[in-house]
């Protein structure tokens, strides 16, 4: 079986797929017809072939990509505002003229991030720190519990969003088409329906993951006051994340016993941030991939 790098992200009735060369986003349009933006990429950072650096430099830029197909998604489905741009906007745009949507975007990266790590790790870390004192091993054993507690509870409260359902059957969607297209068969709406929408390289596996880690080098770092323990936990986030993405990459290449245990709690926390597609989400998500599949064989392989 095929293991491609190709990979997407589910969009607001569409996709985003990544490909060795090329990024395209496919939407499902009001009018009913798909439209596909196609994108040449040019990676020149070296950084990216630095085992457990390159997760890091993918994950930012993986975020990077995400914003621009959100906001471009966006623009199909935006209602017109006959009210005029307030001071603050006409300051943006005098200050930043055409490089306003930039900063943006990296704003917008920016702030998810600073989400994320406030929520899924400073914060379990704060409560800790004030429940429990002095014990080491067992702080640093229940700060990970909680933060899995927390980002299992925040999969589940989004997923009752009627809007958010539909983006997890475009993720069903994206799995579905790059299962069909590893196994080697025609990318037909027919060919998808017999594979799952799990997929061991999916982001919730990822973050999953990430988790996981975290609880394991945070255990290194010993206990201290909380200012001291924030300070320790942002350092070491790119640590993790690099750590994360190696073994990630790794469990994404085989199919033996060492991928199934690191792919497992991933793929059952997907029965949350996957659904069950229609054939017009598939339709779409087969869309994006071919339109980022590599001229050249072989040039995919993860």
């Amino acid at each position: 079986m095929k293991k491609t790098s190709i990979g997407g992200m589910a969009l607001l009735e569409g996709i985003m797929m990544i490909g060795p060369n090329k990024k395209a986003v496919a939407i499902r349009k009001p009018d009913h017809e798909i439209e596909i933006q196609v994108e040449e990429l040019k990676y020149n950072s070296k950084l990216r072939k630095v085992p457990f650096l390159r997760g890091v430099v993918a994950l930012f830029s993986q975020m990077v990509h995400g914003v621009k197909a959100l906001m471009k998604a966006a623009d199909y489905f935006d209602v017109e505002s006959d009210e005029p741009p307030t001071k603050f906007e006409k300051w943006l745009e005098k200050t930043f003229g055409d490089k306003l949507m930039n900063v943006v975007i990296y704003f917008s990266v920016i702030i998810a991030l600073l989400f994320s790590v406030g929520l899924f790790i400073l914060l379990p870390n704060l409560i800790i720190s004030l429940i429990f004192k002095d014990q080491v091993i067992m702080n640093n054993l229940f700060e990970g519990i909680l933060r899995i507690i927390i980002f299992v509870s925040y999969l589940a409260l989004v997923s009752k969003m009627k809007d958010i359902r539909r983006v997890w059957m475009y993720h069903g969607a994206e799995h579905k088409t790059i299962s069909t297209y590893e196994h080697d068969e025609e990318l037909t709406v027919e060919n998808t329906k017999k594979y799952t929408t799990f997929h061991k390289r999916c982001g919730t596996s990822f973050m999953f993951l990430v988790l996981i880690i975290s609880i394991i080098v945070f255990s290194f770092t010993g206990w201290h006051s909380a200012i001291i323990n924030v300070l320790i936990r942002l350092a070491l986030i790119p640590v993790v994340a690099g750590i994360s993405y190696e073994f990630i990459k790794l469990a994404g290449r085989t199919d033996g016993l060492f991928s199934k245990v690191v792919s497992a709690p991933g793929m059952w926390l997907q029965r949350l941030t996957t659904k069950e597609p229609d054939d017009d989400m598939v339709e779409v998500a087969i869309a994006a991939f071919k339109a980022v599949m590599p001229e050249v064989e072989g040039e995919d392989k993860w």
